[in-house]
């Protein structure tokens, strides 16, 4: 697993970088095979806001090939930090589910065509 951070408009401290890193140790239950590359960009949308969403989560993880990207704004850096990852959490579930019902429905259809050709065999019929 490999992870890059980086701020925008603010510096990285630790405290920010261990919650990150925290948050991510947390999606590694999810993936069974293949190497997780992650870059994670967190900061300050502007530096001139006083108020509204002003702190900004953006992940960008690639997974045996397929990449999940989100992004999140809120007030504060650590709920847009879980807001993404809640979000990139759905992502992979979701394309787990996807592929996991292809492999079913592919399967079931070879088995029906066997079903078929094992049915109409010549050798076992009367005529």
């Amino acid at each position: 697993m490999s992870i890059n951070i980086k701020t925008t408009n603010m510096d990285l401290t630790g405290a920010i970088s261990d919650y990150v890193n925290k948050r991510l140790s947390g999606i590694e239950k999810f993936i069974k095979d293949g190497e997780m590359i992650a870059y994670i960009e967190v900061g300050k949308t502007t530096n001139h806001h006083k108020q509204g969403d002003v702190f900004r989560a953006e992940f960008n993880i690639e997974i045996s090939g397929i990449k999940f990207y989100t992004f999140s704004e809120k007030e504060d850096i650590y709920e847009a930090i879980d807001d993404a990852k809640k979000e990139i959490v759905r992502q992979i579930n979701n394309n787990k589910e996807k592929k996991q019902t292809l492999f079913k429905r592919g399967s079931s259809s070879i088995k029906k065509m066997l079903k078929e050709v094992s049915s109409h065999n010549p050798f076992n019929s009367k005529y």
